[in-house]
């Protein structure tokens, strides 16, 4: 098994956690391929490079920004990832630093399953350039603190005009993260469909909007900005491109789902409770 690795060095256990990858590897008959930041962590060990490699599978080692950019990766090579959590809160990992020769072992041996996760697809105005989102689609005001006027249409029909300070385009992967934060509903991964959910609106009368997965999702600036660079169209949090007035952001679901290796037992549910504390109402102070 040909077996990617991406990561980020600022997490404290990642080099220990390399070394015993490493050391690990060819006795489960893995070839490991990794970044170069990663590679240069593991002297004298056969690891190969990141570009250009025939992978099976992608190892995301990092916490949940390392995880969206390997799901990217991984999706356009249209190969699983596990995501070994380093970080804070880990919701799509599979497993810890404590787990992780376990989990690449059952890698190797079958033991784990596949979730697919519906990724998105956003292409501004006549650009040929299309971005891959994992979570969401965020349209948003950089600069100073104001309201800004966005029309939405789905299919082609105007749904309406909001007053906020962005709109953020949710998978039901991403409908726990940003969206969540913003008011929107979580939504199970099995479910086929995409969430639209205003930014602080500024009325009663608008709410997070659920549609079909299929459908594609028109959104324009109404207003003029006082400088290009102040409206921004940013993907997973990551990735930004500017938006300029009367210019629409298209958002379609991706071609290819986002597969999710789970070595666990743990389910969507559980991974709720465990990780966000979903329906936990004991006083944790008491």
């Amino acid at each position: 098994m040909n077996v990617g690795l991406v990561g980020n060095r600022r997490y404290r256990p990642l080099v220990d956690l390399l070394a015993r990858l490493a050391a690990e590897a060819p006795k489960l008959g893995v070839r490991l391929s990794a970044e170069p930041e990663l590679a240069e962590a593991m002297p004298g060990y056969a690891v190969g490079g990141f570009d250009g490699a025939d992978l099976d599978v992608l190892v995301s080692l990092g916490g949940d920004g390392t995880m969206l950019r390997g799901a990217r990766l991984a999706c356009q090579r249209g190969i699983p990832i596990l995501g070994i959590n380093l970080g804070r809160v880990g919701f799509l990992a599979g497993a810890g630093p404590d787990t992780a020769v376990d989990a690449l072992g059952r890698l190797v041996s079958g033991q784990y399953t596949i979730e697919s996760r519906l990724a998105l697809t956003a292409r501004i105005g006549g650009s040929e350039t299309e971005f891959l989102a994992v979570n969401d689609v965020v349209v948003h005001k950089g600069g100073i603190a104001r309201v800004i006027r966005l029309a939405v249409a789905v299919d082609g029909e105007q749904v309406g005009e909001y007053s906020a300070d962005g709109i953020i385009i949710a998978t039901p992967t991403g409908s726990t993260a940003y969206s969540l934060s913003a008011g929107g509903p979580i939504v199970v991964p099995g479910v086929d469909a995409v969430v639209v959910t205003p930014i602080c609106p500024h009325t009663l009368a608008v709410r997070p909007l659920v549609v079909p997965a299929a459908a594609t999702i028109a959104i324009r600036a109404l207003d003029p900005v006082p400088a290009p660079e102040e409206l921004l169209v940013s993907i997973d949090g990551q990735l930004a491109a500017r938006l300029a007035p009367r210019e629409d952001v298209t958002v379609q679901r991706a071609l290819r789902a986002v597969l999710l290796a789970q070595v666990g037992e743990e389910s969507f549910f559980g991974r709720l409770r465990h990780k966000l504390a979903w329906g936990d109402l004991t006083d944790r102070n008491a």
